[in-house]
């Protein structure tokens, strides 16, 4: 949580200075934050050091995946920070079976001690939102929450580019068959280069509800559960090719 190495996650919706473009909620109000551990200390500490970033509000604790689940139906946070390995449920599971809740989910990020490309693939697949490492510093972690709030995306590069050559995901094929306009296709390759909502508008000097469509729309015909998932296929499909250092 105190690490110093901040270039091993991209942020969908960090740009390359590393600034955030969400410090709230969509309705401006503090991102609600629930925090799942099975260690004490670690989840002691995550909401010590989390509730003092602005923007952001935790609003409880879950000890296993289990728990997770039923405080996160009773309190309806924001975002579900996660850990992996935890008793009676672990976190893929769980991020699993919250998300298949109708009941309007929340977003959901993994987070754990290990870079474990199995891991990685486990969490797209629940439909996290993204994958963390504990090591990072507090800040990049909270950035990483309020971003995701907005419907951004969290990955380690490294990781996608290994996932990406070697474990191919069943929509590797998704891209030529979606039939994405040249404005779409542009949209996702800014997407998969990290940019935000926001970035990407300015880049393209569009509106940022032009932006919204397009993604949506970059969404709906690729299948993709999120954002992350829309990268993977353009990494995979080779509309982007992955040039991570590391």
């Amino acid at each position: 949580m105190t690490g110093s190495d901040t270039s091993e996650a991209v942020t969908t919706g960090i740009g390359p200075t590393g600034t955030s473009s969400a410090g709230t909620s969509p309705t401006g109000t503090p991102v609600t934050l629930l925090i799942a551990d099975d260690d004490e200390v670690t989840r002691s500490g995550l909401r010590t050091l989390l509730a003092a970033q602005p923007g952001i509000a935790v609003v409880g604790e879950a000890a296993d995946g289990i728990e997770a689940v039923e405080q996160a139906r009773r309190l309806r946070p924001d975002v579900v920070l996660m850990d992996v390995r935890m008793p009676r449920r672990n976190g893929i599971e769980a991020t699993r079976q919250l998300l298949a809740d109708p009941a309007g989910p929340p977003k959901v990020v993994v987070i754990t001690t290990f870079e474990n490309d199995d891991y990685v693939t486990a969490a797209l697949g629940a439909g996290a939102s993204g994958f963390l490492l504990k090591r990072l510093p507090v800040r990049r972690i909270a950035e990483a929450v309020r971003v995701v709030a907005e419907g951004e995306a969290i990955l380690f590069p490294a990781a996608l580019r290994r996932m990406v050559a070697a474990r191919p995901l069943d929509s590797a094929e998704a891209l030529p068959k979606a039939a994405l306009t040249g404005r779409e296709e542009e949209v996702l390759r800014l997407m998969a280069t990290g940019l935000s909502n926001p970035e990407i508008a300015e880049s393209l000097t569009v509106s940022l509800e032009t932006v919204k469509t397009h993604v949506g729309n970059v969404l709906t015909k690729l299948g993709a559960q999120n954002r992350t998932h829309a990268v993977v296929i353009a990494y995979e499909s080779g509309l982007v090719v992955p040039r991570f250092a590391g």
